[in-house]
C-alpha cells in the first residue's frame, strides 16, 4: 500500500486518523513497560540496558561510537553516557577511544556483557512472543513491518551514521551471541 500524500489542511486533534497513532503509543508504552519489568525482575537489567547490549553485540567487533549508540537506542548523548556508565560499572561494557578518530569514544561489549545478554535473551524474546507476536496474525505482522518501515524511513535513519570501527555489517557470530543457551 502506498503512503498517503500530505494533506493541505492542518491536522486537527479530532481527526479519526489519530486513533492509529494513539493505539500505537499505548501499545508501545504498555509493551515496553512489561518487557522492562520482566528483564528487571529476572535479570536485574532494564530494557534500555538490554537494548544497548544487543546493539553492541550486533555491531562489527562488538563496538560502537557513543553517538551512534545513542541514536540506535533512542537516547540523548547524555542519556547514553549515563547508561554506559551503569553498564561499565557492572563490567558489561568498556569505554575506549575511537579506533579511527581519537576525539571520539566507543562502547565495547565485554564477555561478561555478552553472557548477561545471552541470559536475558530468553526472557526478552519470550515476552515479545507472548505480548506482541501472539496477538497478531502473520498478515498483520507483515502489514505492521511495512507500515513501520515507511514511518522510520520518513522520519530518518539514525543507523546510517558512520561507525568508528573498521568493518561493515553485524558481527558474524551475532546470532550465536544472543541465542539463549539451551
Amino acid at each position: 500500500m502506498a503512503a498517503m500524500p500530505e494533506t493541505a489542511a492542518p491536522l486537527r486533534a479530532d481527526d479519526p486518523r489519530l486513533d492509529a497513532w494513539r493505539a500505537f503509543l499505548s501499545a508501545h508504552a504498555r509493551l515496553s513497560r512489561r518487557l522492562d519489568e520482566e528483564l528487571r525482575a529476572e535479570h536485574d537489567l532494564s530494557l534500555p540496558e538490554y537494548d544497548a547490549l544487543l546493539q553492541l553485540a550486533q555491531a562489527p567487533e562488538r563496538r560502537l561510537r557513543m553517538s551512534r549508540l545513542a541514536n540506535l537506542v533512542l537516547l540523548s548523548k547524555s542519556g547514553v553516557t549515563r547508561l554506559i556508565d551503569r553498564l561499565e560499572a557492572d563490567g558489561f561494557v568498556e569505554r575506549t577511544q575511537c579506533l579511527s578518530d581519537a576525539r571520539g569514544a566507543e562502547a565495547v561489549l565485554t564477555s561478561a556483557g555478552l553472557a548477561r545478554l545471552r541470559e536475558a535473551a530468553h526472557t526478552h524474546l519470550a515476552g515479545i512472543d507472548r505480548y506482541f507476536l501472539a496477538s497478531l496474525a502473520p498478515e498483520e505482522l507483515a502489514t505492521i513491518e511495512r507500515a513501520m518501515g515507511s514511518v522510520a524511513r520518513r522520519a530518518g535513519d539514525p543507523a546510517a551514521e558512520a561507525a568508528c570501527a573498521p568493518g561493515h555489517g553485524p558481527a558474524p557470530d551475532v546470532v550465536r551471541a544472543v541465542a539463549p543457551a539451551r
